[in-house]
């Protein structure tokens, strides 16, 4: 704990890239949460633009007034 999930569009990001984002990430966590680096845990889940749909409706829609960031768009 804490878990980041993050939900993009696909990309082409080589494995040190992925690395480099969770830690940076990671980084982020730590200072703002106090963390420890053992306990921060990310994902990264590439959906396609046909299927962002789904994920608007099922998790930031429901979310909205907990959403510390808005997204820009809506569906």
């Amino acid at each position: 704990m804490p878990h980041v999930d993050i939900k993009c569009f696909p990309r082409d990001l080589n494995e040190e890239e992925k690395a480099a984002l969770a830690t940076d990430i990671t980084e982020v966590i730590i200072r703002h949460l106090q963390s420890k680096e053992s306990s921060v845990s990310v994902a990264l889940n590439e959906i396609e633009p046909g299927e962002w749909q789904s994920v608007w409706d099922a998790e930031i829609a429901p979310q909205m007034t907990r959403l510390i960031k808005k997204p820009g768009y809506s569906m």
